[in-house]
């Protein structure tokens, strides 16, 4: 599964305005729902608020991965964004967390989920990538960055 599948430049923000672990999921689902008339922006943020409470979806580096599935959709759907101040979401590391891709995926897709984890989480390993994204910026080069990382694997 390449990215591109599942993610547009639409739902790329290079500044993520929330300072609190709840806004930024507020906002993530606010981003999808807004480019996806069919994805109510609270189903989705309960869905990614139960999936919070089994254990954060920040997997330390500074990144998160906050997924969730719905019922009614078809297929996987993406979204990226990007904190620079960082927010506390409970990382392993315990450090703050700056890059954010959000995951929502139909409650019968476990293998389309699973490989959109496995995909991003392997690029996001590369620190030289996660620079790159720090770096970049505005939602289309981020949006660029993310393309080009992804079309090497």
């Amino acid at each position: 599964m390449k990215l591109d599948d599942v993610l547009s430049e639409d739902l790329v923000r290079a500044e993520l305005a929330g300072r609190t672990k709840g806004a930024f999921l507020t906002e993530l689902a606010g981003i999808v729902s807004g480019a996806h008339p069919e994805i109510e922006r609270d189903r989705l943020l309960v869905a990614l608020q139960e999936r919070e409470r089994l254990n954060s979806t920040a997997l330390g580096d500074g990144v998160a991965i906050p997924h969730g599935k719905l019922r009614d959709i078809r297929r996987v759907i993406a979204a990226f964004g990007r904190s620079r101040a960082g927010v506390d979401f409970q990382s392993l590391d315990g450090k703050p967390t700056h890059l954010f891709f959000l995951l929502v995926a139909p409650e019968d897709s476990a293998g389309a989920h699973l490989k959109a984890l496995a995909r991003i989480s392997r690029l996001l390993k590369d620190a030289s990538f996660r620079q790159r994204l720090m770096e970049a910026g505005d939602a289309h080069q981020l949006y660029q960055t993310i393309r080009d990382e992804d079309a090497r694997y």
